[in-house]
C-alpha cells in the first residue's frame, strides 16, 4: 500500500513539473513582462528593478536565459526552496526559514504578482476558490441525488421505458461539452423561459451587504451548478445502472430471492451496498474533472472562480495569473487524483497487489 502511494505521489510531482515547465515557456516571449507589469509610467531605473525581481536581468544587467528563469520559476513555486533574506522580505513570503543570508524555505508557494492588479496571485486565486468549490460541490451533489436512483431504476426495470430513456439521456449528457450546454441554458433561461423561471443567469455566489458583511445569493448557484452537474449525472446513471445489472446477475441475488426475500429487501440489503463501490469511487476522480470544467461554465454564467479570473487573465494578458492557475488548478486535480487512487487501493487489495 505505502509503496503503490508513493509511486502515485512521485508520478504526481511529475505532473505539477510539467505543467509549470509547459506553462511557463508557452507565455515566453509574448511580449516583455517587465513592461506589462510596470504598466505606462515608469522610469529606467523601475523597469531594471522589476526585470531583475522577475529573473529577466541578473545584477550586471545582463539577460538570463531561458532555462535558468525557469529554474528561478520552480524555486519559487516550490514548498520547499532556496532564497535570500532580501527575497522573503521582498516577496512577502510565508513559511519557515532556515539559515542565515541564504535561508533553506518551507513556505507557500510564491506564483508572483498579477500584471494588473499588483496584487499576489496566491492571494487571487484563495479568494476564487470558495466559490470554485462550492459550483463544483453542488454539481456534484446534484449529480449523485438524481443519478445513482435514476440509474438504480434503469437497472431494475431493465428494457423499460425509464430504463432507454436514461441510457438516451446519458448519452447525449456525456457527449454534450459543458461550455456549450452552458450556452444553451443562458439561452433558454436568458430568454426564452426567464419571465417563467425568474432565474438569473449570471451573477456571484455572494453580495456584500449595507453594513459590509457578504451574504450568500444562492439563486445564482441553480443554474451553473446544474448545468456543471449533467455530464458528471449522466456517467453516475451510466455506471450505476451497469454496476447494479452486474449485481443483480450474482448468485446470491438469486438465491435470496429462492429463499423468499423480497423485492426491496434484496435491492436495498444485497444489491445497492455491492453495487455502489465503483461508483463512489468514481465520484471521488469526477470532483476533479469538475473543477477543470467549471472554467468555462464560470466564465458564462460570471461566476466569481477560478476558472473566471483565469480566462479574464488570458483576455488580459496577466500571465501571472493564468500560470498559476493552472498550476493551481493541475494541483487541486492531482490531490484530488491520490484521494481517489488511495480509496480504490483501500477497497480493492487487487490494486495494490499488482503494484
Amino acid at each position: 500500500m505505502l509503496s503503490y502511494l508513493l509511486k502515485k505521489v512521485v508520478y504526481s510531482l511529475t505532473v505539477l513539473i510539467g505543467v509549470a515547465a509547459l506553462s511557463f515557456f508557452l507565455f515566453q516571449g509574448m511580449g516583455d513582462p517587465a513592461r506589462m507589469s510596470m504598466g505606462q509610467s515608469g522610469d529606467a531605473k523601475t523597469l531594471r528593478t522589476i526585470q531583475q525581481e522577475m529573473y529577466l536581468i541578473d545584477q550586471s544587467g545582463n539577460p538570463i536565459s531561458a532555462w535558468k528563469q525557469f529554474v528561478y520559476y520552480l524555486n519559487d513555486v516550490s514548498p520547499l526552496a532556496i532564497h535570500e533574506r532580501a527575497e522573503i522580505k521582498q516577496k512577502e513570503l510565508r513559511g519557515f526559514f532556515i539559515g542565515g543570508k541564504r535561508v533553506l524555505a518551507v513556505k507557500w508557494p510564491y506564483l508572483r504578482r498579477s500584471f494588473q492588479t499588483k496584487r499576489p496571485v496566491n492571494e487571487l486565486l484563495f479568494n476564487a476558490l470558495p466559490g470554485t468549490l462550492l459550483l463544483a460541490m453542488t454539481a456534484m451533489c446534484i449529480a449523485i441525488a438524481v443519478g445513482i436512483p435514476l440509474g438504480a431504476l434503469a437497472a431494475i426495470r431493465r428494457n423499460s421505458l425509464l430504463d432507454r430513456g436514461s441510457i438516451l439521456l446519458g448519452t447525449i449528457g456525456i457527449s454534450a461539452p459543458s461550455f456549450f450546454v452552458g450556452l444553451i441554458v443562458v439561452y433558454l433561461f436568458g430568454f426564452i423561459w426567464n419571465e417563467w423561471t425568474g432565474l438569473p443567469v449570471a451573477g456571484s455566489w455572494y453580495t456584500i451587504e449595507a453594513d459590509g458583511r457578504p451574504a450568500l445569493t444562492l439563486q445564482h448557484l441553480i443554474l451553473p451548478a446544474a448545468t456543471l452537474g449533467i455530464r458528471p449525472l449522466s456517467i453516475i446513471v451510466q455506471l450505476t445502472r451497469s454496476a447494479v445489472l452486474d449485481v443483480l446477475e450474482q448468485d446470491y441475488i438469486r438465491t435470496a430471492r429462492a429463499k423468499g426475500l423480497s423485492n426491496w429487501r434484496i435491492y436495498f440489503k444485497h444489491v445497492l451496498p455491492n453495487g455502489l463501490n465503483p461508483v463512489i469511487t468514481a465520484v471521488t476522480g469526477w470532483f476533479a474533472e469538475l473543477l477543470a470544467g467549471a472554467f468555462f461554465i464560470e466564465y458564462i454564467f460570471g461566476w466569481q472562480g477560478i476558472g473566471k479570473i483565469t480566462v479574464e487573465g488570458l483576455e488580459k494578458l496577466d500571465y501571472p495569473v493564468v500560470m498559476g492557475s493552472l498550476l493551481f488548478s493541475a494541483f487541486l486535480f492531482t490531490l484530488l487524483n491520490l484521494l481517489s487512487d488511495g480509496l480504490q487501493a483501500r477497497l480493492d487489495p487487487r490494486i495494490r497487489s499488482d503494484h
